[in-house]
């Protein structure tokens, strides 16, 4: 079994996933799995990653996490492999901004929702091996009921209604999970990266920097790796971001 703090992230190969695994890769004592639904352009993003001066190690999985047969192929795949997982970081998310109408709300909540979840549980007995356990939601501060709902909150008129509306529903998942876990040590969290450069919003440069105003996803990268590192843990269970906790 490796001695390494062994890290799954999904949506490894863009945007906060990448720059997330970059920032945990160049810390010594880490193996990060990069979970990806393309598995080529998983191997893409590895294969820059390795070609830098990282002191962790990369692996690649198949995982796509709107497939039950993709998700017990992957945990199967790490458990063979591994044998645990100490760290897990839910990533993977979706605006799907090339759909409109029960589409797009269907699109949004199978990655955000049903995916996030199906997949975090099917890997938990692997976090529950470990003896020093993580998991990580990636929220958004759109998702925050107090937030939307505080007339003070300029945000608060921002459409992106069925996105808001999927991040709500992670937060709840995350809650329950903390309430369930928390007895067998697992450190839950929520984790809002803000505003940050991503194709998530499409592949174009206005989508990808949100028109200028998106900042650096390695900001939001160093908070994650500061949460696997122990030093949020008095926010655990909490909705957190890299300068505190948003109200849920």
């Amino acid at each position: 079994m490796s001695e390494s703090t062994i890290v799954l992230i999904t949506g490894a190969n863009q945007g906060i996933g990448y720059a997330t695994t970059k920032t945990i890769a160049f810390q010594p004592g880490y193996h990060v799995i990069m979970a990806c639904r393309n598995l080529s352009k998983g191997h893409e993003a590895c294969s820059q990653l390795e070609a830098t001066a990282m002191k962790g190690a990369l692996s690649v999985v198949q995982l796509d996490v709107e497939n039950d047969t993709s998700i017990s192929k992957a945990v199967e795949s790490v458990s063979n492999k591994f044998g645990r997982i100490d760290v897990f970081i839910s990533n993977a998310g979706s605006l799907s901004t090339d759909a409109s109408g029960r589409d797009k709300i269907g699109k949004i909540f199978s990655t955000n929702v049903f995916g996030a979840m199906l997949a975090t549980e099917a890997f938990i007995p692997l976090l529950l091996k470990s003896k020093q356990p993580y998991l990580i939601q990636i929220s958004s501060a759109l998702g925050s009921l107090a937030l939307a709902s505080d007339p003070k909150n300029v945000k608060s008129a921002e459409t992106w209604d069925e996105y808001r509306m999927s991040k709500a529903a992670l937060n709840m998942m995350t809650i329950q999970m903390h309430k369930r876990l928390k007895d067998q040590t697992v450190r839950v969290f929520a984790f809002c990266p803000g505003l940050v450069r991503s194709n998530l919003r499409g592949a174009s440069e206005d989508a990808v920097t949100a028109q200028g105003n998106a900042g650096d996803p390695m900001v939001s990268a160093n908070a994650l790796l500061e949460i696997i590192e122990g030093q949020r843990d008095e926010d655990v269970g909490k909705f957190v971001h890299k300068d505190g906790c948003y109200p849920w």
